[in-house]
Order: structure tokens, then sequence, then C-alpha cells
């Protein structure tokens, strides 16, 4: 079986017929027919129904597709590593991060690492702010040398632990009625328009877990995935959210209001590593700087919240 014809197959299950198949791949379409009946021969089994001229994948066919992918994951994980040792030798520092730490506390860990070892010193740096999942699968693959995930992802295929957790903090525009309080209790967040993250989000589980205990419904003005986004709609005058408070740190000094919430709703972080690989010195010196900017981004926290 050769790896032109598992090319094919995959072609085919994307396209769903031979016709895209062969512009997905720059060859003409009897070269995609003769190419799949080779390896239905090889198989022995029927891959594709024929039915009116259409091709129809089997049942076989759709538990190939997920192996097949794999392969493709690994084929893009190995271009991706000759590309990076091609233009940047091995100096270098690949990282996966979601947006809760990805769009602020990254680059100040980042800029910490830069005026430490100077421009003669300074790795390239890949920094892919993705989703948890695209995160999970960038490491699982060896595409990043180590990533930042919320906890609510699969930790098959990786090595992790916990590099942060917090209790959640209420969010909320200047001169809000809430902001005469230190601290925000269940009960208050009824009286408002909320901004959650979305439903599968583990902290708004958890939140929903203890509005819940207190016999309180929310308000729901917005959903959205992003903490971000609901400090972004906070500032605006949008509503009040709870959110992981380093992201809130990145819009406390434009004037988002940080509040304490009685309730127990963490937000966790974990830093997922590819299995059974040792990080480069360059990685495990910057996951140093790391926890330095964590510990720092406490101290601010704590000035905010007194």
């Amino acid at each position: 079986m050769k790896f032109a014809e598992i090319e094919t197959f995959r072609a085919l299950m994307r396209g769903g017929s031979t016709r895209k198949a062969a512009l997905l791949l720059h060859v003409t379409q009897p070269a995609i027919s003769q190419s799949l009946k080779r390896l239905e021969q090889q198989a022995d089994m029927l891959l594709f129904s024929r039915l009116s001229g259409r091709l129809v994948p089997t049942p076989e066919a759709q538990a190939l597709l997920t192996e097949v992918e794999r392969i493709f994951i690994g084929m893009d994980a190995i271009e991706h590593k000759l590309r990076s040792l091609r233009d940047f030798g091995v100096n270098q520092l690949s990282i996966s991060c979601y947006p809760a730490f990805g769009l602020g506390f990254m680059p100040r860990a980042l800029e910490r690492l830069r005026s430490l070892c100077g421009a003669d010193n300074w790795p390239q740096v890949s920094l892919q702010v993705l989703s948890s999942k695209d995160v999970r699968e960038r490491v699982a693959t060896g595409m990043a040398d180590f990533g930042l995930m919320a906890d609510e992802m699969s930790l098959d295929g990786i090595d992790h632990s916990t590099f942060a957790q917090f209790p959640g903090v209420v969010v909320m525009p200047p001169g809000h009625a809430l902001t005469r309080f230190k601290t925000i209790q269940p009960a208050q967040l009824a009286e408002v328009s909320f901004l959650a993250l979305n439903p599968e989000d583990a902290s708004r589980r958890r939140l929903q877990a203890a509005m819940a205990e207190h016999g309180v419904t929310l308000r729901i003005a917005v959903q959205t995935p992003y903490a971000a986004s609901v400090c972004e709609l906070a500032l605006r005058g949008l509503g009040v959210g709870l959110v992981n408070p380093i992201t809130a740190l990145d819009y406390a000094d434009r004037g988002l209001v940080v509040r304490r919430f009685s309730a127990d709703v963490s937000f966790a972080c974990l830093l997922a590593l590819p299995a059974g690989k040792a990080l480069s010195t360059t990685a495990r010196d910057f996951l140093s700087l790391m926890r330095l900017q964590l510990r720092d981004d406490e101290q601010r926290l704590r000035n905010y919240l007194k």
C-alpha cells in the first residue's frame, strides 16, 4: 500500500467526489479512480459505495479515516519541525497557549525573557494563541514544546501538571452599582446582566453549581468562549462577568473594576507537555520565568483587590 493511495482516500473523504479529490491533489480524475481501485483491491474490501454516480463512504471507510488523519497530523508535525529547523536552527521555543493566558500573561513573560537574554541570545519564538482543544493537539503531536490550556480537555496522550489555579473574580465597568462592594455575593449577580462563558466551559459549570446552591438564577446577556471577551464586554458597560483573574489583569489598567467573589468558583490552567519527552534547556528556563511572572501577577492582583 503506497502513501499516494492513502492520500487519495483522504482527499475523497474530504472532497466527496473524484472531481474534488483531483482538484485537491492536482491530478486527473482517472488517476484518482485508479488509485482508489488499487487501494480497495489491496484492502480486499469496499471503501465506497457507488450510488447514482456518487461515492458514498462505507462504515469501514469512516473507521479508516480516523487512523489516516492521525498519520497526516504526524506528517504536519514533521513538516513544521523541518521548516523551523531550516529557518531558525535549534535555538527556538514553540509555545501553544489558550487565550486566558496567551493574550497578556505570555507576552509579559516573553518580555521578561528578552530583558534577561538580550537580543543576541533571544531564541526564535513561536507563540500560537489557540483554543484549549488545539493546544492539546499541538502538544500531543510534538508541534509545541509545551502548552497552557484550560482544565476541561482530555489529558490522554500528554503529560500535564497544574500551572495556576485561582478563585474567579467578578469584573464590571467603572461606575457600576456593584463597585461599592469589596466582595460580591451570589445573590447580587441575579440582579445584573451577566456575561457568561460558554456552557461547556468547566468554570461555567462550577459557577452554575454555586448559583444553584444559593438558589440564584443568572440573567445571561451574552455567552462567549473567552474570558478576554467577557472583560472587553464588561469594560464597555454590557454587563458583569466572572473570569480568570490573570485575564482580568490585562484590562484592569484600562479601568475594568475587579472584585472578589464569595462563592468558590476556581479557574485552573494546566501545563501540557509532550508525553515522555524531555524539555529543551530553553523551554525549561522559560518555564521558570513564567512562574516568576505568575508570582508578580498575583501580587498585582492583590493590589487591585484591596
